[in-house]
């Protein structure tokens, strides 16, 4: 009876152990006191890989989110960068609500240019870059690279923009005390939030292989971005530089290399001081009516000396165009109208689309203007 038990109970075992018991027959249960069966063990599931496969399996949904944030922090670079380039291609000035019209000191700057190319667009392919990797890393389907050279890319890419943020934010903290550029802080935060993220899934190890190429690709950025502002070319210097001028050159200052020292100038005016003769008078007011401009630069000695020589009563009628009317300091760029009219030295008449560069006697901006200057002309 014991022996009839103990062969009743194996369906414990069986649940527990996964032991596999042959048919056994009831005649030849009751043969022998000692009965020896045949039992076949199965292995027990193996934790250690089950744990892995549930690892891994987290570790890829935690991989794709970061992807999936890759492409939208991108996206929101790649927005904000396209509306900035979009200004600078068409040459119009950024709405800045926080700020003011400050932020666009900054945006229309030099230093919103690397080796003449707008900063903005190469933004924009850097943004564009990262939401495309990212979602290709998100959906498995890089077709040039497997999921870890991919990462290595967005390293390379983030680590680029970061360091560029960084030494934009000294050059703002520096060069334009004072001004606020919202879109630049703005650019800045996405940058290392990117840089930052790109980091989530690598091992301390892996970081720490890393970092001297970091380091490299850092001081490459930063390296290209001071060449290119130390060869840009600064503003307002006399193109004779108060050497005796050529034979037939007219006075003129243009936007040339000169001295690289920092100069910062408020604005100012000097008053004319001549009296306005009757030929200054009728000219003034006739350069006014066919729309004619004169535009000059509020430090410009050969500007004043256009406007002496019309007088005071004759130069309120000249349309003159200040190109610097917030003042001048080393990175600001001209007025848009000045831009527009693609000004390249002061003072410069525009008349009937005809382009007069230096300082002209009545003679010239009558023939220019199509004004009849012969019945002011006394004969000899």
């Amino acid at each position: 009876m014991a022996s009839f038990v103990s062969l009743s109970s194996p369906s414990l075992f069986l649940r527990t152990r996964h032991y596999s018991l042959p048919p056994v027959s009831s005649e030849s249960i009751f043969k022998g006191r000692l009965l020896m069966l045949p039992v076949k063990c199965y292995p027990e599931p193996n934790k250690d890989a089950e744990l892995e496969s549930e690892t891994r399996t987290s570790s890829s949904s935690s991989s794709v989110a970061t992807y999936r944030w890759f492409a939208a922090l991108g996206a929101l670079g790649f927005m904000e960068t396209g509306y900035l380039t979009y200004l600078k291609l068409t040459n119009s000035d950024a709405v800045c609500p926080i700020s003011g019209g400050s932020c666009n000191d900054i945006l229309n700057s030099d230093y919103a240019f690397v080796f003449g190319v707008p900063l903005p667009l190469i933004g924009m392919v850097a943004y564009g870059l990262v939401a495309a990797l990212g979602l290709q890393l998100a959906d498995r389907s890089i077709p040039f690279a497997d999921e870890s050279n991919g990462q290595l890319i967005l390293l390379g890419i983030t680590t680029s923009m970061a360091a560029a943020s960084a030494y934009f934010l000294y050059i703002i903290s520096t060069k334009f005390t004072g001004t606020f550029c919202s879109y630049c802080l703005i650019s800045a935060l996405l940058s290392f939030c990117l840089f930052f993220l790109t980091f989530k899934d690598f091992r301390l190890q892996e970081m720490q292989k890393m970092v001297a190429v970091q380091l490299c690709i850092a001081g490459l950025v930063v390296a290209a971005l001071s060449t290119s502002y130390s060869t840009a070319q600064p503003i307002g210097t006399n193109v004779f530089k108060g050497e005796r001028r050529p034979q037939g050159a007219r006075p003129l200052y243009r936007l040339s290399e000169a001295s690289s020292d920092e100069v910062e100038l408020a604005p100012f005016r000097i008053e004319v001081t001549t009296k306005s003769s009757p030929l200054a008078l009728s000219l003034a007011r006739h350069l006014h009516s066919i729309g004619a401009k004169m535009y000059g630069a509020f430090w410009c000695s050969h500007c004043l000396e256009q406007k002496q020589m019309f007088g005071r009563e004759a130069a309120k009628f000249v349309d003159y165009v200040e190109c610097f009317p917030d003042g001048y300091r080393k990175g600001i760029t001209m007025a848009k109208a000045c831009a527009d009219a693609k000004i390249e030295g002061f003072p410069t008449w525009v008349i009937n689309d005809q382009v007069l560069t230096g300082e002209q006697e009545f003679l010239e901006l009558a023939r220019a203007s199509g004004f009849d200057i012969d019945s002011f002309i006394q004969p000899k």
